[in-house]
């Protein structure tokens, strides 16, 4: 069986998209599709469902990927094993985070004292990078507010509050606080479902019994930024991740259960593997020192 063609297989499975597939692995994108196109038809299969720009995995695809994600785990395991008897040398960490702040400071951290490890960092929701991590997807992921799961590991690393914020000019700018009610009705700018910012928000307004007014939904963080500098509605998001910026205004809001708790996390089985555990100890040093 040729590996390259499992593996151009496995990033197609699991990025959803073949552009996104060819720049993970570094290849053109006629290259992965020839890669693809090789396996099927050397088995007599069809991999994938095409639907526009967006590829899905058929029935004998999705149990495929669930063999791959095995495969290339194993595989990653090995190479953390190997690495660790050059000293941690060589290797690669995959880190997943739903803030890139939340992990930048140990990541580079972690590229000082070990220049040899290849690092990769994806962002994303909570929803999305819990995924990746129970599919072998991401090594460390940093994300609010983990479910309990015996399968991962999780301690927790910093607690944060939600926070509203509006543009400069806004009748609000010159307030010092909100409340929940205040925000009813309002038009809000919010994070898509699956993210725990909203899913917060959400549930302690319907704990008050207040109703959400219009949601303008984006997808990205940046993407709350600039929707509210350019005056459509009021954001909401972390504290942490509200950062500088002189066209907004941040603006606390006055309810306890506002709060969430960042974890670091990573598969149980995978803890004392040697590149995992260097990277919880730099961050659980980090937090020692906050």
């Amino acid at each position: 069986m040729n590996h390259a063609q499992l593996r151009a297989f496995h990033a197609v499975a699991s990025e959803g998209s073949f552009t996104r597939a060819a720049e993970a692995l570094h290849v053109t994108q006629p290259t992965l599709s020839g890669q693809v196109k090789a396996l099927e038809e050397r088995y007599g299969v069809k991999l994938f469902d095409r639907r526009g720009r967006r590829v899905h995995p058929t029935e004998l695809g999705r149990s495929l990927l669930d063999l791959t994600r095995r495969l290339f785990s194993l595989e990653a395991e090995a190479e953390q094993i190997l690495g660790a008897a050059k000293g941690l040398k060589r290797g690669h960490l995959r880190l997943a985070a739903d803030a890139p702040f939340h992990v930048i400071g140990a990541l580079s951290a972690f590229a000082k004292r070990y220049p040899g490890i290849r690092l990769s960092l994806t962002i994303g929701n909570s929803e999305e990078i819990l995924e990746a991590l129970v599919e072998h997807r991401a090594d460390v992921a940093v994300l609010a507010n983990i479910p309990e799961n015996p399968r991962v590991h999780a301690v927790p690393f910093r607690r944060d509050r939600l926070i509203a914020f509006v543009e400069q000019n806004h009748p609000w700018a010159g307030r010092e606080s909100l409340t929940l009610k205040e925000l009813a009705g309002r038009r809000l700018v919010l994070r898509e479902i699956g993210s725990t910012t909203r899913r917060l928000f959400e549930t302690a307004m319907a704990a008050r019994g207040l109703t959400l007014g219009e949601v303008l939904e984006v997808n990205s963080r940046e993407a709350v930024r600039e929707t509210v500098a350019a005056g459509l509605g009021i954001g909401v998001v972390s504290e942490s991740e509200f950062g500088s910026d002189r066209r907004l205004v941040p603006l606390p809001i006055e309810a306890e259960e506002l709060a969430m708790t960042e974890y670091v996390a990573c598969l149980s089985e995978r803890r004392d593997l040697s590149l995992v555990r260097a990277f919880l100890d730099i961050l659980e040093r980090q937090v020692g020192r906050g």
